[in-house]
């Protein structure tokens, strides 16, 4: 046997190799995309090491986002660009990661949102919490996560009295928290000074308005907001570091109280 044709797969062997169905070669071959090099004696399609390697920019083409034209013009085009491609796909991507952030924002709101049973229309949900609020379409998230326990219970009870003016202190409340833990992480305040400590029991106090919490439980929450991106996210978007901050804070005001 040659070692050419040693060096040759088969369609099914190549589908295993890179990780896509047998299905995907096809189409690529019927578009022109990839089409294999070679045949085998009884007339199936078999592919060369080359033929491999293109497979494998295309598919990191296409895990950048690349529609299958555009691919095939980067390729097969001398005279493209592939530099100003990438630009304008880094761009893409820049404008589709800044989406997921605002709206991983917008289900840590409804997530709190629905922890204290907020009772507002949905206009006066987006009149308080911004234009990205997403409603009810990640409650199910939340009561799932919070249901069984007393404190959702509670939370659900005290939050069913407050008014529309009530919602809106709350929002005041926590939006100058977390501004002026921003500006102790930005003095370098240390994580168990006296300042710290008041912020940490200002949060304490914050979430004492919804349910009875004590500082074990405090930081349960404190680890949420690092462990879970979508909370890291919202108060980094603050301030760079701040989720991992407020757990610190938050972890040793507790240890000065354990």
């Amino acid at each position: 046997m040659s070692e050419n044709r040693e060096s040759r797969l088969t369609v099914g062997e190549v589908a295993r190799l890179v990780g896509v169905s047998v299905r995907t070669l096809h189409h690529y071959d019927e578009i022109g995309l990839v089409t294999p090099s070679g045949r085998t004696p009884s007339g199936y399609r078999s592919y060369s090491a080359p033929d491999v390697e293109r497979l494998h920019r295309v598919l990191t083409y296409r895990e950048l986002g690349f529609p299958l034209e555009e691919i095939a013009t980067l390729l097969d085009d001398p005279s493209a660009d592939a530099l100003a491609h990438l630009r304008r796909q880094r761009e893409l991507l820049a404008q589709r990661i800044d989406r997921l952030h605002q709206m991983a924002a917008a289900v840590e709101k409804m997530m709190e949102a629905k922890q204290m049973g907020i009772q507002l229309t949905p206009e006066e949900q987006r009149e308080i919490f911004g234009d990205d609020w997403l409603g009810e379409e990640y409650a199910a998230e939340a009561e799932q996560r919070w249901g069984n326990t007393d404190a959702w219970k509670q939370s659900q009870a005290r939050s069913a009295t407050f008014s529309k003016d009530d919602w809106k202190a709350v929002k005041a409340e926590a939006d100058q928290l977390n501004l002026d833990l921003a500006a102790a992480l930005a003095e370098g305040v240390a994580a168990d000074s006296d300042r710290a400590a008041a912020l940490a029991d200002r949060h304490l106090e914050s979430i004492r308005r919804h349910y009875d919490c004590g500082y074990d439980m405090q930081v349960c929450l404190a680890e949420m907001y690092v462990a879970d991106e979508r909370f890291r996210q919202h108060y980094d978007d603050v301030a760079a570091g701040l989720a991992q901050y407020l757990h610190d804070v938050i972890v040793a005001n507790a240890a000065r109280h354990g």
